[in-house]
This record gives C-alpha cells, structure tokens and sequence, in this order.
C-alpha cells in the first residue's frame, strides 16, 4: 500500500487531470468516486487501475480490494480529486474498455444524438441498463460519457453494458443492414409509440433536450416515435421519454 501526503505530488496533479475530458481522451482512463462506484467496479476489477483511499475514512467490511493497488492519501488531497461538496473519500483510476465487436453485434441498443445535460445522459444509460439494453452509442456534440456527474447518475451501469462515442448516420446504416430497426422520436410525422409492436431487435434514437432529433437522422431511421401528453406539459425529459421507450419497445 503506496501513501501520498502532499497535494504538489505529481501523481496527485495527474489525478487532478482526469476531471477534464482532454486528459480523460489522452489516457484512456477515468477516475470514479465514492463507494457505489467503486464496489460496481470491482466486479470489473480488470478496468481497475488503482484504488484511492483517505486516511480519514473508514471502510466497511463488505469491501474487498483483492489484488487492486491501493493509494492512501490525507484528506485535502482527496477533496482536490473530488467535485462534490461532500466527498466520499474513495476513488479508482479506471480503464476505457469497451468491446466494439460486441457492440456490432447488439440486438437492442439506444442511440442518444446530441445530449448536453450529464444528469440526464447518465439517466438514461443507467435506465437502458435496468431495461436490459444491450449497448448505449452516444454521438458526437453529446456531454462526455465520462464525465463524473454522468458516472454518478449512470449509479455504475458504466460497468455493466458497453457505452460508445460515435457517427449516428453510420451506425443507422450499420443497423440497417442488419436488418434491425431504427426508430427516432419526434412530434412530426411519427406514429403513437404503441403502434410499434414490442421486439427483441431495434434500436432506439433520442435526441436533444432543446432542438430535439437531428432532422438529417430523422430521415434515416425505420420509422419516428412519439409519446402523447396528456396533462399540460409540453414536453417529457428526455431520459423519461427514453425510459418508456425502451421498457415498451424491449420484448420480454
């Protein structure tokens, strides 16, 4: 076990780093913070790069570290790594490891064009998780997938289904030639989402918060879904109207 007690070490300074995308890009790694986290990613402990602790925190019994590399740090060391008001204490240094052939293959899959707000990205791929989607393709103008207010809505789905940057327009056509169906969602010419029967291949695009679809991958998909509203809202959120979506469209 390594211990680190001042802020100006250069392994602090590089954890530090791993807050911005830049660095995030550079290294292929992620931090994560707190307990939930870190024990979702201990079932994935070959993404584990190294575990940090502060000494001012005591850890449950129900952790188990096993062969991870453990970091002790002071407590101002840990509040520089975290971005919460009230930090945890405990973070991991984390690899981007995704397998794209098992992606290519995915039956059920959500494809989010353009999301900007981190709460909601990580909604909704905590939410395709819960509804047993196989992978979550994010596409570019999309917030970080890594980003840690997305990590900590996403509740560790991080580490339980593949999540992707990518080109929207081609992987339509990827899918598309694999015969699965791609449905957008939108209020103009679409049909009622009940319209569409349950099944076990599709996948599912939802759009921006504000502007809604990209109108160039509207008129790429299979068919546009929409969700009536029946108070006087105007609108659904956007990983709320994901969540009916998937659980309806996912046949069991």
């Amino acid at each position: 076990m390594k211990e680190i007690q001042s802020v100006k070490n250069p392994q602090v300074k590089q954890w530090k780093k791993l807050l911005t995308k830049k660095e995030r890009d550079k290294t292929g790694t992620f931090l994560i913070e707190g307990f939930h986290l870190i024990e979702e990613a201990l079932k994935q402990p070959e993404q584990i790069i190294e575990i940090i602790v502060s000494d001012k925190i005591e850890l449950p019994p129900r952790l188990d570290f096993g062969s991870n590399s453990i970091t002790t740090v002071t407590d101002e060391i840990s509040k520089e790594l975290s971005d919460t008001e009230t930090p945890q204490g405990i973070y991991a240094i984390c690899r981007e490891t995704v397998d794209q052939t098992y992606v290519e293959k995915a039956n059920s899959l959500l494809l989010i064009d353009a999301v900007q707000d981190p709460g909601n990205l990580g909604t909704m791929i905590r939410t395709a998780d819960a509804a047993g989607i196989d992978a979550v393709i994010v596409g570019y103008g999309s917030v970080d997938i890594y980003n840690s207010k997305v990590l900590r809505s996403a509740q560790g789905s991080h580490f339980h289904l593949p999540i992707v940057r990518g080109n929207l327009e081609e992987w339509i056509e990827t899918l598309k030639k694999r015969n699965i169906p791609v449905y957008g969602t939108a209020l103009e010419n679409a049909k009622t989402y009940t319209e569409i029967a349950p099944q076990e291949e599709f996948a599912l695009i939802v759009g921006n918060e504000g502007s809604g679809m990209n109108k160039d991958l509207l008129a790429k998909t299979t068919s546009n879904l929409y969700i009536p509203i029946y108070g006087q809202s105007e609108s659904l959120n956007v990983a709320v109207a994901a969540g009916i979506l998937l659980y309806y469209l996912k046949k069991r």
